[in-house]
């Protein structure tokens, strides 16, 4: 009989629960190289939220998990009750080229995120706020039943679009925030045009739709509106792995700390979510998170709304 994942970890209350994957990348960019590092939505999304919300990562990692990153999650206000420890890490090696909007996987093994059973601690469903990482479908769902009447984000990816579409389309059904880039936007909707995709997409059943456009900034959808969201005029980009991650983490702890879902606490949301995601792309895996601060942050936002104005 297979082992069941066991909780491991710290936990206090918390007001956003972060689902996602955690692991180990190792990636080459025209701009260097890293090895075994940090890396995974759940990390990213979670590092990022805790900028701005108390937050609790549901997560699996293998036991070869090195402990180090452990204490680092915690290090950062991170909660780490919801981390379950089984088998082997996940480890991904990926190459960008000068076009560092796609990446190209060279090596992949099973990702643990996917056992069924995750446990999520019981401290954990009285949070207001859930943002779903990227992740199996079925899991997805899974996590959703266990947190009725939330605020809940959930992302996708290209993969699950295309081996369990009916699967992906229940979730972001029953979720108030889809997030998606403007690739998989696409591939969902079958339309070329990012408006006509937005406005289908918001059809399905979210309140909001943003979908991400990477260095071109994102757009949001709701209602009859759209809101343009600028990219960040980055002069340094090394990595550009977990920056979507990132956006959604931000934008989620932004709200939970407002407790507020109105459309213009959505809009700063989104560029709060695009300051963050900007800082991600400037190191690998999260070194450029743990160096900044909430003042760096608040900066980076001001800025957004210098080069808004015309």
């Amino acid at each position: 009989m297979a082992k069941k994942p066991k909780l491991t970890g710290k936990s206090c209350d918390v007001d956003l629960v972060v689902y996602g994957s955690s692991g180990l990348d190792s990636i080459s960019t025209p701009f260097g190289k890293v090895k075994d590092a940090l890396g995974g939505s759940g990390i990213f999304g979670s590092m990022a939220a805790s900028f701005f919300s108390k937050t609790g990562l549901v997560t699996t990692v293998g036991i070869d998990f090195p402990p180090k990153y452990l204490s680092l999650l915690e290090k950062f206000g991170i909660d780490t009750l919801g981390i379950s420890k089984i088998g082997k890490t996940f480890r991904w090696e990926g190459k960008y080229e000068f076009d560092m909007n796609e990446a190209k996987t060279i090596k992949i093994n099973n990702d643990v995120l996917e056992k069924k059973h995750l446990p999520i601690p019981e401290s954990y469903l009285a949070a207001r706020f859930l943002f779903l990482g990227a992740a199996d479908p079925e899991n997805q769902a899974r996590v959703l039943k266990q947190f009725p009447g939330r605020f809940v984000c959930a992302d996708t990816k290209k993969f699950w679009i295309e081996n369990k579409r009916a699967k992906v389309l229940r979730v972001f059904k029953s979720v108030d925030l889809m997030v998606i880039n403007d690739a998989e936007a696409r591939e969902l909707t079958g339309e070329v045009s990012l408006v006509r995709a937005g406005k289908k997409l918001l059809k399905l059943g979210p309140h909001y739709v943003v979908v991400k456009k990477g260095e071109h900034g994102a757009l949001l959808f709701y209602g009859g509106s759209i809101f343009v969201a600028p990219g960040y005029p980055l002069e340094t980009v090394k990595d550009p792995t977990g920056a979507g991650d990132s956006f959604a983490g931000a934008m989620m702890g932004y709200l939970a700390k407002k407790n507020k879902t109105d459309e213009k606490t959505v809009r700063r949301a989104v560029i709060c979510g695009s300051a963050v995601a900007s800082f991600n792309t400037e190191d690998f895996s999260v070194n450029q998170l743990l160096k900044i601060n909430n003042k760096d942050i608040e900066e980076r936002y001001g800025i957004f709304q210098e080069i808004r104005k015309f």
